[in-house]
């Protein structure tokens, strides 16, 4: 079901941005310099997010429909025709508009052009759809295969920008963070209310759905933490230098495995058989007060469940940056949902993976994936999640 261990993946620094003012399609309006079309090239249509004044300010926001991964200059020099939007809902948006004849799609997870077998129905041209970034499950990938559409990602881009955020939801989560900082803010100054239900991680049993790129690099990042004891869910077995390396246990029936953890963290993709997986059932067999982590996709926890189970107390704490449907509606209850003491909410918008590092290395990625399919030269393999013969990892399910 999961990703085992793979090796590190390293890429290229910061891709330069254009100096001039970029050209977009945004949801409220068409920039007169794309009305040119480039009738020697081909048509890439790009779904980023919108930066706003920050993206203005910061050039380095290279995922935002502003700086547009800083390749567009490189783009445009070859002949081909640029479209950067973030309008990517409904039958009327600039992205269902302009995927019936775009060859190549680009889209991130923490802004996601959800691709559908509609949406691939209708892409008579479409023939590769990057993800700038890790996690590709916003393409419908089956459907992905029977079109022979190539889907590729630039595979271990933000590992460490996530397992970072893993850890710091960690201890915010089990040090009771969030209240004590609100407690600050509001002008109060009670001690016991928030020292009631923080503890210490030393001492705790940590562990991971998934021990891949991001799972494993969370257990390396555990171990000067002292914790009780590592555990490890994961269809495969970890190589065994490197499960002795972090002296982490694998536990191979998932209720088994939540029934032994303090603190469960979630790092494995979304398909079909994860997605709802940490449900009212499983839950039922987690600890009683224990925290859940999940930096993976939202989808993979059941939205109601972990708000009943918060509430409840049998949850102390969820926290993450990854929900079910992004941008999250303001009414959905993972904003607002508390811990019988007020806490145990540690949500906040999806952006573990898109540090400016991560994005340095996100865009240069891209762009390699590109150049390599403009040349016709091979794509690196690790990078591929469908080829034009399939599945060609194990990653979204054990298909390969």
């Amino acid at each position: 079901m999961l990703a085992g261990i793979s090796s590190s993946y390293l890429r290229r620094g910061l891709l330069s941005t254009a100096t001039r003012s970029p050209r977009l399609l945004s949801s409220t309006r068409l920039a007169p310099s794309l009305s040119q079309t480039y009738s020697a090239g081909m048509k890439i249509l790009a779904v980023l997010y919108k930066g706003g004044e920050a993206a203005q300010q910061e050039p380095r926001l290279l995922g935002t429909i502003e700086n547009q991964l800083g390749i567009r200059p490189w783009l445009e020099s070859l002949g081909h025709e640029f479209i950067v939007t973030d309008d990517k809902e409904g039958s009327e948006s600039v992205f269902q508009k302009n995927i019936v004849d775009a060859e190549v799609l680009i889209t991130t997870p923490f802004h996601p052009a959800y691709v559908t077998k509609d949406i691939i129905d209708k892409a008579k041209n479409l023939k590769l759809c990057i993800t700038a970034g890790v996690g590709s499950d916003h393409v419908d990938l089956n459907a992905a295969v029977e079109k022979r559409i190539q889907v590729l990602e630039v595979s271990g881009s933000n590992v460490v920008s996530v397992a970072e955020h893993v850890i710091m939801s960690i201890l915010l989560l089990v040090r009771n963070f969030v209240p004590a900082h609100e407690m600050i803010e509001r002008g109060d100054w009670q001690v016991s209310d928030v020292a009631r239900n923080a503890y210490d991680l030393e001492g705790k049993v940590v562990g991971t759905i998934g021990a891949g790129r991001i799972g494993y690099r969370v257990l390396q990042r555990l171990v000067p933490f002292n914790c009780k004891e590592l555990l490890y869910y994961d269809y495969a077995a970890l190589p065994e230098e490197a499960a002795k390396a972090v002296n982490a246990r694998r536990v191979e029936d998932l209720k088994d495995f939540v029934s032994q953890c303090d603190v469960v963290t979630v790092n494995c993709p979304l398909h079909e058989g994860t997605r709802g997986l940490v449900n009212a059932e499983l839950l039922k067999h987690f600890k009683k007060g224990a925290w859940l982590v999940n930096t993976a996709r939202g989808a993979i926890c059941d939205k109601d469940a972990v708000a009943e189970a918060i509430k409840s107390g049998q949850l102390n704490g969820y926290a993450g940056d990854v929900w079910n449907v992004q941008p999250a509606p303001r009414d959905h209850v993972w904003r607002t949902m508390k811990n019988p003491l007020g806490g145990g909410n540690g949500m906040v918008p999806h952006y573990s993976g898109t540090t400016l590092d991560a994005q340095a290395r996100y865009a240069a990625g891209t762009k390699s994936i590109l150049e390599n399919y403009l040349e016709n030269k091979p794509q690196e393999p690790q990078n591929i999640i469908i080829g034009l013969s399939g599945y060609e990892t194990k990653a979204y399910g054990q298909r390969k």
